[in-house]
């Protein structure tokens, strides 16, 4: 057990072990002596990186994103012309999170729904961090004459808003289409928003 609680990554070990726990029991049902149990460590150890329950669920889906991130991230900063930039960006932030909730029977909105005020303002917070990632490619693509728009930011959160009818807030993953049909309604979707934002007799 001291092994366990000492190890460097014990945060990540305690957040994977709530993911196992959510979906098995949901987030009603679990508790933090079912965490503890879990990971193989007494629940004092828990509370050293975690003040409650709460945190532990929203630290979880704060992680997924500061994942989702760094790839936006390094897809944003590749050589690929801006357009296929963003095409590749917006799919992503789909996808990425369609296999973060393989594990689970219900959607994410009713599987924490006892915290569901937190929920929105931290989907709303991560929401905004990844149109600012956007934002700067959008920037790039109107300096090099690809793209026509008024403000970076305002664009960039209206696709984000626009992308997000497809995210797996709502639905479980039964609901959910198979994932080759979420990829092609994405790309879709994203192929409709690009050809929108294209400068008139832009290349690409």
């Amino acid at each position: 057990m001291r092994a366990i609680a000492v190890r460097e990554d014990i945060r990540d070990v305690i957040l994977d072990a709530a993911d196992r726990l959510l979906a098995r029991y949901g987030y009603k049902k679990m508790t933090i002596d079912d965490l503890a149990s879990e990971v193989g460590i007494g629940k004092g150890t828990i509370y050293l990186h975690f003040n409650s329950k709460e945190e532990v669920a929203l630290a979880r889906i704060d992680r997924i994103i500061e994942r989702l991130k760094q790839q936006l991230q390094s897809v944003a900063q590749s050589a690929e012309s801006p357009a296929n930039r963003i095409r590749k960006m917006l799919l992503l932030r789909v996808l990425y999170r369609f296999d973060s909730v393989q594990l689970y029977t219900r959607s994410i909105s009713e599987l924490l729904a006892e915290i569901r005020p937190a929920l929105l303002v931290s989907r709303e917070v991560h929401f905004e961090e990844e149109a600012r990632i956007l934002a700067r490619v959008l920037t790039e693509g109107r300096r090099d004459g690809v793209f026509s728009f008024k403000h970076a930011l305002a664009t960039a959160n209206t696709l984000v808003l626009a992308t997000n009818s497809l995210l797996p807030y709502s639905l479980s993953v039964r609901e959910l289409d198979k994932r080759s049909q979420v990829e092609a309604k994405t790309l879709l979707l994203a192929d409709l928003l690009i050809n929108g934002l294209r400068a008139k007799n832009a290349r690409d």
